[in-house]
C-alpha cells in the first residue's frame, strides 16, 4: 500500500519511483494499493483504477478507460 509516493518529488524523482515500483511488482508479482492525486504517475503504473471523488466510487476500469471517462476529467483531469 502506498499512499501519496509521489508527494513532493520532481518529475525526475517521479520517474525514478515509478520504475522502481514497476520493477517491484514485476519481480515478485505483488498488486499494489495506490493512494495517489498524480495522475499520469497513476496511469505509468496501474493495469486497473479505481477513482473516488469526495468517499465516492465514479470510476473503475484500466487506465485508457479512465482518461476517457466524463466524470474522472470534471473531478481531475
Amino acid at each position: 500500500m502506498l499512499d501519496e509516493p509521489a508527494a513532493g518529488m520532481n518529475p525526475y524523482e517521479t520517474i525514478k519511483l515509478m520504475e522502481l515500483i514497476k520493477r517491484i511488482k514485476e519481480k515478485f508479482g505483488l498488486t499494489i494499493f495506490l493512494i495517489e492525486h498524480h495522475m499520469q504517475f497513476v496511469m505509468g503504473i496501474c493495469e486497473r483504477i479505481m477513482v473516488m471523488d469526495f468517499g465516492m466510487q465514479i470510476a473503475e476500469g484500466t487506465p485508457q478507460e479512465i482518461q476517457k471517462n466524463p466524470k474522472v476529467i470534471r473531478a481531475y483531469l
